[in-house]
């Protein structure tokens, strides 16, 4: 009995379950997209340009999280890719945040630009496509908001609504000063302001994003805790050559050997270790290395 798969019942990866969520939010965002980027034209608002830029990172981010998930659960074909596709959300994920850093960029170096420069802006129009603008993010962050806390694909594309949404008010604002003052500087400020709110929303992510992709052990997840959670079970000596980490959200893989006592018990070990993953650390899928206690070898592995 040299080594074993715990196999929890591993339910549709999170993304998934939102996908229906996703497309009436891309749907929405697009729609709108097109309306801002005309009137932020005609306007020559940069607040309301670069929130207009920002929802065309927003209609690249949701339909990427949409052709993700539905590659996700496309079965490989090709005998290559022994985790599925799964990790096709998270490159989404990874696209958000290059995305959105893409527009903070623009937004701030268009705005230190501006600086000393006379521009005219229409105040009208920001108010009012910034009203709608709004209105749209707030039902697409109702549409979201459930999926956001379980799948890192979904997170982005809500994250991307949140900064959407800061977007619409900053430009709401940025409409209201240059109407009250006459003063096209506060279109530049706001402008500025956003730009600033985008970038740390991406860094933030991306920092998820990198966690994933770096293989590091789950969010939330102890690693000595594990351990020492396994080494407790009934039957186990020891537990060595430990790795926790994340395929994609609401996916937590884990690998170990563990030296039994009696290695003909194994099956009972087996099944406790599985049970303990999945019930008290969120791991469903688990392969697990059980080893009679005068095995030796495991530590000739150079890394």
């Amino acid at each position: 009995m040299g080594t074993g798969h715990g196999h929890g019942h591993v339910q549709g990866h999170a993304g998934g379950r939102h996908r229906r969520r996703l497309a009436l939010s891309f749907v929405l965002i697009g729609a709108f997209f097109v309306v801002e980027l005309g009137y932020g034209l005609v306007s020559g608002s940069l607040a309301l340009l670069s929130d207009a830029g920002h929802m065309a990172a927003d209609v690249v981010t949701l339909g990427a999280a949409l052709v993700a998930t539905k590659i996700a659960t496309r079965p490989d074909t090709t005998g290559r890719r022994s985790y599925g596709s799964y990790r096709a959300e998270v490159f989404a994920s990874l696209l958000a945040v290059v995305l959105m850093l893409g527009v903070a960029v623009y937004v701030v170096v268009e705005a230190i630009g501006r600086i000393g420069q006379t521009a005219e802006v229409s105040s009208g129009p920001m108010l009012v496509v910034g009203a709608i603008g709004l209105l749209v993010n707030l039902v697409a962050l109702l549409l979201l908001r459930s999926g956001a806390g379980e799948s890192l694909n979904v997170r982005g594309a809500y994250l991307e609504v949140v900064a959407d949404t800061a977007g619409s008010v900053g430009v709401i604002i940025a409409g209201w000063l240059v109407a009250a003052t006459g003063q096209a500087l506060w279109d530049t400020v706001v402008a500025l302001g956003i730009g600033a709110f985008v970038a740390v929303r991406a860094l933030s992510l991306g920092r998820q994003v990198f966690a994933v992709l770096g293989q590091h052990v789950p969010e939330g997840m102890d690693a000595t805790a594990v351990a020492a959670d396994l080494a407790a079970i009934d039957g186990v000596r020891d537990v060595h050559d430990l790795h926790l980490w994340t395929l994609t959200s609401g996916m937590n893989v884990a690998t170990a050997h563990l030296v039994a006592t009696d290695f003909a018990d194994g099956h009972a070990v087996l099944d406790r270790a599985r049970h303990l993953l999945r019930t008290r650390h969120g791991v469903e899928h688990a392969t697990l290395q059980i080893e009679p206690a005068d095995h030796r070898g495991c530590d000739e592995l150079g890394w």
